[in-house]
């Protein structure tokens, strides 16, 4: 198993930034790529970004150019660089985790979520 911690989450004016940070612990070498997701109430649930173990990634549409994902293998840490943040991308975000690298992302693991706000 793996257990994936998040933080960094919390409130931003519109135009500000943020980092989320999502630790990962016990069987990590199971672990190939991860990604980020947003949920916001009421919506479905958006993949935002994810990173192979080889740092390729792969971004949404509405967050290219503002949003940045990486990890730190040494630290088994992905991070998720939030600039330019909209009032739209007020969310929960999960961290997430695949055992496998597929053309699309199928995460095996999730984190509890960390909540961002993005004041108007």
């Amino acid at each position: 198993q793996v257990q994936l911690e998040e933080s960094g989450g919390g409130l931003v004016q519109a135009g500000g930034s943020l980092r989320l940070s999502c630790a990962a612990s016990g069987n990590i070498f199971s672990v190939n790529d991860m990604g980020w997701y947003r949920q916001a109430p009421g919506k479905q649930r958006e993949l935002v970004a994810t990173i192979t173990s080889g740092g390729i990634t792969n971004y949404a549409d509405s967050v290219k150019g503002r949003f940045t994902i990486s990890r730190d293998n040494a630290k088994n840490t992905v991070y998720l660089q939030m600039n330019s943040l909209k009032p739209e991308d007020t969310a929960v975000y999960y961290c997430t985790a695949a055992r496998f690298s597929r053309m699309h992302y199928l995460p095996d693991y999730w984190g509890q979520g960390t909540q961002v706000t993005v004041s108007s």
